[in-house]
């Protein structure tokens, strides 16, 4: 009884899987009039910069479809990715960046990404930064020799 109960069971959940694999989602038409978005880079390699250096960089996009491109809030891989973007809608034929500056404060690689979703034809589009923060040099006061040290005067 119990082999097929467990048959019966294997049995739903195979035509499940099936069926699953079977239903084809319907993606809805392309609009020959959306805005597309088109960036000039979409990997900036910051290369090796020193702890504490400026890590914004641009990431410079045109809208080259018809109608008024949208973006929504861009999101990074975490918080030391922060993106600024336009909060105005492109017009066709206009550019536009996208800010992102990365906390320098933190050594060692650098491999972060930015999510920008947008109403264009491509919605989402990933933007990759990536480079190494090495530590900022100690910096020491050098000794005095002890022949410069002063001593009181004599009278």
């Amino acid at each position: 009884m119990k082999k097929v109960i467990f048959s019966l069971i294997a049995l739903f959940f195979a035509g499940l899987t099936v069926n699953a694999q079977d239903a084809a989602t319907p993606q809805p038409p392309v609009d020959p009039n959306a805005p597309e978005i088109v960036f000039e880079k979409t990997v900036h390699d910051y290369g090796t910069i020193v702890q504490g250096a400026d890590g914004t960089c641009e990431f410079k996009f045109t809208n080259t479809g018809k109608e008024p491109l949208i973006l929504s809030r861009p999101t990074s891989s975490c918080g030391c990715t922060v993106p600024t973007w336009p909060q105005e809608p492109i017009l066709p034929g206009k550019s536009e960046v996208i800010k992102v500056t990365y906390n320098t404060n933190n050594v060692g690689g650098i491999n972060k990404t930015v999510t920008v979703n947008s109403n264009a034809k491509t919605a989402r589009i990933v933007l990759q930064i990536k480079g190494t923060v090495t530590p900022k040099p100690t910096t020491t006061m050098p000794e005095k020799p002890a022949e410069q040290v002063a001593a009181p005067v004599s009278k």
